[in-house]
């Protein structure tokens, strides 16, 4: 018989063991565990086609139904099942750990493997990421200004032994209305904050956790209430770097894209920037001169953090200035100013 497992328990199993997630492929694609591998009983069509029969004729019209549907591919699940697990131990979950996990695991065990059902299915877990995120840690901020290097300074913070949530690259975009530039395409929310959670999971919580200052959405996905909460309750570490250096650093990071859509992005803020500065910025991208175009768009960037740090009541911002934007040696600066406030 299947052994059942909490989500915890579940995860934990996870890194060695094949985790089959049975439900549709629209399902699956909206969000599921990071790693997770889909077998699913029902095609997206069918799945619509038992719950009609659920909804307008009954429950056992529908298991009827279904069984017809499911019968010929059962041999399919078991040879797909083999693949994924050779030595015949495996993981299986549907939405809410019912019938149809239920069903894949009463077919697997008739094949011969031992199987380990999901208690609660894709739902329970999703609870408990939830819960994780807001439990006690010690996380850490740093701020600074559009061009800093914040993301850079983090990664060689996390090189010197830091831990890290990389909220930018796990969302694929670096935030501002040009940060899909040069990346691929973003994951739906709830996988933004599976793969969030898969991080988070393995990260030490007596130990400081450093995130990067973010707005609510990063693009297209969302930061979950319960970490931008404690984002916004905890301290920040404001780096300041010249602004001669973060223009260099801009330019380097976009001066490569196609002006046309370095333009099209522009236009995007193009009311917050005022139609001087944005005629200008488009004269000059026409000359190549992007340093300036950067100058203009730091003019909005810069005004609008400013207003994000004000609204941050109760927080405590400590400044440090750095000369350079140099990303290892003010990864260093950064820990060894963290480690002085903590004396």
């Amino acid at each position: 018989m299947a052994k059942v497992l909490s989500p915890e328990e579940f995860l934990k199993l996870g890194k060695s063991l094949p985790m089959i997630d049975v439900r549709t492929p629209a399902e699956f694609e909206e969000g599921h565990i990071p790693d997770a591998l889909n077998i699913p009983i029902f095609t997206n069509e069918e799945r619509v086609l038992v719950g009609t029969k659920y909804k307008r004729a009954s429950k056992d019209s529908a298991v009827l139904l279904g069984l017809e549907l499911v019968g010929p591919k059962l041999a399919s699940f078991v040879k797909q099942a083999k693949r994924f697990a050779p030595n015949k131990e495996i993981m299986v979950h549907c939405w809410r750990g019912g019938m149809r996990s239920g069903s894949m695991a009463w077919l697997f065990e008739t094949a011969g493997f031992k199987v380990y059902l999901l208690k609660g299915g894709y739902k329970a877990y999703r609870g408990y990421i939830r819960q994780q995120f807001a439990e006690k840690s010690e996380l850490v901020v740093l701020g600074g200004m559009t061009g800093s290097g914040k993301t850079e300074v983090l990664h060689e913070m996390q090189k010197q032994g830091a831990q890290v949530l990389d909220l930018e690259g796990v969302a694929h975009h670096k935030g501002s209305v040009f940060g899909a530039l040069g990346q691929t395409d973003q994951p739906s929310n709830e996988n933004f904050e599976n793969e969030l959670a898969k991080v988070w999971l393995d990260l030490d919580a007596d130990k400081p956790i450093w995130v990067e200052d973010e707005s609510k959405s990063i693009g297209s996905v969302w930061i979950n209430d319960a970490l931008f909460h404690r984002m916004r309750q905890t301290d920040v570490i404001k780096i300041l770097i010249p602004k001669s250096e973060r223009i260099k650093r801009l330019v380097e990071e976009y001066a490569c894209f196609d002006s046309e859509v370095l333009a099209h992005m522009i236009s995007k803020i193009g009311k917050r920037l005022g139609g001087l500065n944005v005629k200008l910025a488009e004269e000059s991208l026409k000359n190549g001169d992007y340093a300036t175009v950067a100058d203009i768009t730091l003019n909005y960037y810069d005004k609008a953090y400013r207003h994000g740090l004000s609204k941050r009541e109760g927080q405590t911002i400590h400044y440090l200035e750095l000369e350079k934007d140099n990303p290892a040696k003010n990864a260093q600066k950064v820990i060894e100013f963290y480690n002085s406030l903590k004396k």
